[in-house]
């Protein structure tokens, strides 16, 4: 295998595709998930300059004469890290008005520029969005995989897999971030992710928001991992400091803004009326989630709770970074009744086809298992194609139409 560093990123058709008729593309995604990598590589074949706005020289002659600085950059540049010259938006809005030629413009960021006041207008209709994510399983192991195709298809091969055992706990501590897993040992990979946090924390979060407590984020983010994959209750977050909940909840917002965290909403239907609606919260990747918990892959596989509750946010994240390749939009939700039925992940294609994924670490499934997704069945009605309960067990089995029990190692070596 290759470097995690250098892996073939399955995005990249897909900015190819962008830049050949969008003026300005951006790819967004947290620090350190190979945005530099990407447009770099992708901006040396095709012949793009390159500016770094990591360079304090280079940010400072931006923030003082943007229109200046844009007018004097090459034909195809890539402006990396341009959430740190927020200035910059308005100058690059009017230079592709005056010249809209496809291509012009990569630009990477590591906040959801988004969400920064004023950015999201300045490029309306100018501007492609990329997401990148950390490393997915898929592309660790350099096959495209074919799970959400046969899902949206309720296609599943019947037959035997391979059990994950260890090596889920191990997968799931690991996590994507490509310099984390360069690292040789789970203990230096552990260092790296407890680093990374306290930089961003200090830097970006710094830039995005004047924030008195900051050390208060840190210690937020290690309660947040705790949390994941369950609703989002904000008094519990609250309660260890001594700051509002309004307070906490503007840090909850603050860290999504910098891919920290997600919020994963709740799926709603017309036919049910007794749905929970509060959010789900998912930490943005298993590798940070276990080094801010102070746990090691044996460490999870020991404890079947927080295992169950990871694995959660490692199918989430995983089914996340496949779907930002693919050719349409999937958004993402969660299900749950006031009758404590519910589903992990829904995923609705085109807005008019709706699956449910119901995730369990145990080596076996029952018909049990399929509660919820018969609930959601019974409420997407005819939009509903497929649901699975993903389990750590070897065999692909049918329970009813559309509904199939399917080894959580198919989500990235399904062919």
């Amino acid at each position: 295998m290759s470097s995690p560093a250098f892996l073939p990123r399955f995005v990249t058709p897909c900015l190819t595709e962008a830049l050949a008729d969008s003026p300005v593309v951006l790819i967004h995604g947290p620090r350190q998930s190979g945005k530099t990598t990407l447009a770099r590589v992708v901006g040396e074949k095709a012949g793009y300059a390159y500016v770094g706005f990591d360079d304090d020289v280079l940010r400072a002659a931006a923030q003082a004469d943007p229109m200046g600085f844009v007018a004097d950059l090459p034909d195809k540049v890539v402006l990396d890290e341009v959430q740190r010259v927020p200035g910059l938006f308005t100058s690059l809005k009017a230079a592709v008005d005056r010249d809209r030629r496809p291509g012009r413009f990569m630009l990477t960021g590591s906040a959801n520029v988004l969400l920064v006041p004023k950015l999201a207008d300045s490029l309306a209709g100018r501007m492609e969005i990329l997401r990148l994510y950390p490393l997915a399983q898929a592309e660790l192991a350099g096959k495209p995989p074919g799970f959400l195709g046969a899902l949206f298809n309720a296609r599943f091969r019947l037959g035997m897999g391979r059990r994950l055992g260890r090596e889920l706990a191990e997968r799931i501590a690991a996590g994507g971030y490509p310099a984390a897993l360069a690292r040789s040992t789970p203990r230096r990979r552990a260092a790296w992710y407890r680093d990374y946090i306290d930089t961003l924390v200090q830097r970006d979060v710094r830039d995005l928001a004047r924030i008195g407590a900051l050390e208060a984020l840190s210690r937020l983010m290690a309660l947040a991992a705790g949390q994941t994959s369950r609703l989002l209750n904000v008094a519990e977050l609250a309660a260890p400091f001594q700051l509002s909940r309004p307070t906490i909840r503007d840090y909850v917002v603050l860290l999504e803004r910098v891919f920290l965290l997600d919020e994963l909403p709740s799926w709603h239907s017309n036919r049910l009326s007794r749905l929970v609606k509060t959010p789900k919260l998912h930490v943005g990747d298993t590798g940070l989630a276990c080094a801010l918990l102070g746990v090691d892959a044996a460490a999870l596989a020991a404890d079947r709770a927080l295992l169950g509750q990871l694995l959660e946010t490692f199918v989430y994240q995983e089914l996340r970074r496949q779907a930002s390749w693919v050719g349409d939009p999937i958004a993402f939700h969660h299900f749950r009744d006031k009758d404590g039925a519910e589903v992990d992940i829904v995923l609705e294609r085109q807005g008019n086809r709706v699956a449910g994924v119901e995730i369990k670490a145990a080596a076996t499934v029952t018909a049990a298992d399929f509660r919820g997704l018969h609930k959601l069945k019974e409420a997407a009605g005819k939009r509903f194609v497929a649901g699975v309960v993903l389990y750590d067990g070897e065999a692909t089995a049918s329970f009813g139409e559309g509904l199939f029990a399917v080894p959580i190692g198919a989500l990235w070596e399904m062919k």
